[in-house]
């Protein structure tokens, strides 16, 4: 991968990250955490949503690989499975 490539990669991370946060520390403030509460909801809700779509995209990616092998072949000769 190129440096480029890795740079426009990291930047996008880190704006997915900041806007996770913005959006996290939004739902905190306005469901009435003030003070420095608000910094731990802050945290727990950003680095919570993050930990789920770090699990959630790949097992995504498993299991519509696994519905796929169910309608395809990897063999010329032989016909997918239908379900009846």
């Amino acid at each position: 991968m190129s440096e480029k490539m890795k740079k426009i990669i990291i930047i996008l991370s880190l704006a997915l990250i900041l806007a996770i946060g913005i959006f996290s520390l939004g739902i905190a403030y306005a469901g009435g955490v003030r003070g420095i509460g608000l910094l731990g909801v802050w945290f727990f809700l950003t680095f919570g949503i993050i930990v789920v779509l770090a699990q959630l995209i790949p097992a995504g990616i498993i299991l519509s690989s696994f519905i796929a092998t169910g309608f395809s072949s990897f063999r010329r000769g032989e016909m997918p499975i239908r379900a009846t």
